[in-house]
């Protein structure tokens, strides 16, 4: 069996960064760790070890672009859909979740064996610190669209640390998608759309009632 699986590979083949990262995630996946080495890894894939480094330096560096690959796809399809561009920050906002949502349910398997071993997001993984530098730039621009526009108060100090709040909102989003069990995510979506509305009248306006709903609701899926 293994002479014939040896005969099938293509030697000499070349790889892409994207097969490459598909082919990373599959073994992870099947074998529930890393392959044993870069060597082992490129032999199983039939490409020469030099064709790994042209396009990644370790298996760190693959994971880290991996996790860059989801935010860096959810913000190309909301550039490129034109109603994005008419939408309120806040709207943005939802739409950059629900988005990134899509992505990871796709990857939800790989996501979940990531974060396995990780219960907040404030001790940041390695694999997941350029995703954090995308967001908070992506963040950032929409923040001072808002402050631009009236939907963001102005506040010394504080407004400059936004990014860096919203941050923690996504830790809260991706763990609490982490641990939905409902059907197509439902219960993700209305936290994402809560949360998203009682952070909009923190550093806006009206806060209360939106607290209070957001209250509601964690106290509600905690019973269930």
């Amino acid at each position: 069996m293994e002479t014939a699986k040896k005969s099938t590979r293509k030697t000499g083949s070349k790889a892409s960064e994207e097969q490459l990262r598909a082919a990373y995630v599959e073994h992870v996946l099947t074998h529930g760790h890393r392959p044993a080495s870069v060597y082992k890894f490129c032999l199983d894939l039939g490409i020469k070890e030099e064709e790994f480094y042209a396009h990644i330096g370790s298996f760190d560096g693959l994971e880290k672009h991996i996790w860059k690959g989801f935010i860096d796809k959810t913000i190309a399809r909301l550039r490129d859909d034109e109603s994005f561009q008419a939408f309120s920050t806040r709207e943005k906002i939802l739409a950059f979740y629900f988005t990134l949502l899509e992505e990871l349910k796709a990857n939800r398997s790989y996501v979940l064996y990531q974060l396995e071993h990780s219960r907040k997001l404030e001790f940041i993984p390695d694999y997941i610190k350029s995703f954090k530098s995308t967001f908070e730039t992506f963040f950032e621009s929409l923040l001072n669209e808002g402050k631009g526009n009236g939907e963001v108060a102005t506040r010394p100090l504080l407004d400059k640390r936004y990014p860096q709040l919203f941050w923690m909102h996504m830790g809260f989003i991706l763990f609490f998608w982490k641990e939905d069990d409902s059907p197509g995510f439902e219960k993700t979506d209305a936290a994402v759309e809560k949360s998203v509305n009682l952070a909009f009248d923190l550093i806006g306006k009206g806060a209360v009632d939106s607290a209070m709903d957001f209250a509601k609701f964690l106290y509600q899926n905690k019973k269930n």
